[in-house]
């Protein structure tokens, strides 16, 4: 059977030239491992073509028998238009990823089949009932458990592939109101590979340097330190992401993961006000403690990478200044400004058109970076415009520069980190920043 993955990653009118394109397949930055999880499960008997919209064109016309388009919800119209064409020419479609999961129902009026939660096991399924002529609209996530070995995934991207791609852990239950990944069918329940599958993955990736792209290292702090303590002797560098409540408390982790390689920790800050994170549910933040996760993280001579989200209804126009300010005084290395976007099939979404202040549905403006929906204590161009300032201050050339010598003292991994990480959000910055000021 020939199968067609598509991963699409197809962002609105935003343009790539051979530099970004360049850059992104450099340190593969891809949306999720998603569609590279489906690719390598599917059993080898299929041939199986995975294409990246970003770097290869689809081929309409060449015979498939199955597609799966995996997507998120900036991407939407574009997989449906995408999906219209191949049923067209009588291909049978599956959906997957993100949106699908959260919007079943829309979803299934394009396509054959759904594909729902993180789509490995289902996928299995799915194709043996294809196989059979037995085809169901939804496939729902199978249940995770210490017997299922997930396969390898393996990052073909066109071009020099500096850093390679890993996950360890699956989910994450917290179940923030915003999250989408939380939020989908089975994306709350935690599960942990086997460590020492893990260590034969990473020591098979061909790159020096690869990122985790687990939603959180610091779930089970547990399984983390037993998998870094293994991963000492590999000779790998890695960044991964964090949460603040064990980042500030477990120095032993933090200890460990240098040892193991770590050169960044990504934190999801997201507000500097503890009743906006009581808000959404943040659990894992206490403001109070974003200085000694900051410090810790320095102090074992790694990077912190900021994660801001603004628009929470606590959020009034001087948290950008604010905000600013403390990520200043916390010397953070890199830092991400988003706006607050209430993805659909999501409680914030849910409470949002229940209070009637979406603004549109036109998903393709669901990227976090345009203002969706009525902000409660300033308007929306004040809110477009604070983000701008932010990424506008943040990454000035002297300020930008200024954080890169500093990093000089972590060593060349961290330093180099720190300035692709600096040049990438610079580009986002200019790329997502110019849509409309109000919608």
């Amino acid at each position: 059977m020939k199968i067609l993955i598509i991963e699409n990653v197809w962002m609105g009118h935003a343009k790539y030239g051979i530099f970004d394109k360049t850059l992104l397949t450099m340190f593969s930055i891809l949306p999720t491992l998603s569609a590279r999880h489906i690719a390598a499960i599917t059993p080898k008997k299929h041939s199986v073509e995975v294409i990246n919209e970003r770097y290869k064109k689809i081929n309409f016309e060449k015979s498939y028998d199955l597609v799966n388009i995996n997507f998120t919800t900036s991407t939407a119209k574009r997989a449906y238009d995408i999906a219209g064409k191949f049923k067209e020419n009588g291909v049978t479609v599956v959906l997957s990823g993100l949106h699908p999961s959260l919007m079943t129902d829309e979803a299934k009026q394009h396509a054959d089949s759904v594909l729902l939660g993180w789509g490995e096991l289902n996928w299995v399924k799915l194709l043996d009932d294809f196989e059979k002529n037995k085809l169901k609209p939804f496939y729902y996530p199978f249940k995770y458990d210490k017997n299922i070995k997930l396969p390898q995934t393996k990052i073909d991207l066109p071009g020099l592939v500096l850093t390679g791609a890993i996950e360890a852990t699956r989910g994450c239950p917290y179940k923030c109101e915003f999250c989408r990944e939380t939020n989908i069918p089975g994306g709350s329940q935690f599960y942990a590979r086997p460590v020492d599958e893990v260590i034969e993955e990473i020591k098979s990736l061909p790159q020096k340097a690869f990122t985790f792209y687990d939603t959180s290292l610091t779930i089970d702090p547990t399984y983390t330190k037993s998998l870094f303590l293994k991963m000492k002797n590999i000779n790998k560098k890695f960044s991964c992401n964090g949460n603040v409540d064990v980042l500030a408390h477990d120095k032993d982790l933090i200890k460990i993961s240098k040892e193991a390689g770590c050169v960044s920790w990504l934190i999801g800050f997201e507000s500097i006000s503890q009743d906006a994170l009581e808000e959404i549910g943040k659990k894992t933040n206490r403001v109070k403690d974003y200085k000694k996760a900051v410090e810790n993280v320095h102090n074992n001579g790694m990077v912190v990478i900021g994660c801001f989200i603004f628009g929470f209804d606590n959020d009034d126009k001087n948290v950008f200044k604010d905000t600013l300010k403390i990520i200043k005084e916390l010397k953070i290395d890199v830092a991400d400004f988003l706006i607050l976007t209430p993805f659909p099939g999501t409680p914030l979404y849910d409470k949002l058109e229940k209070e009637g202040r979406i603004l549109t549905k036109d998903w393709s403006k669901y990227n976090m970076k345009n203002v969706v929906f009525t902000p409660k204590n300033m308007s929306s161009d004040e809110l477009i415009n604070g983000v701008r300032d932010l990424y506008k201050d943040f990454y000035s050339y002297n300020y930008t520069i200024k954080r890169v010598i500093r990093n000089l003292k972590f060593g060349i991994y961290p330093c180099l980190l720190v300035l692709e990480r600096n040049i990438t959000a610079y580009m986002n910055s200019r790329k997502f920043l110019k849509s409309d000021k109000t919608q």
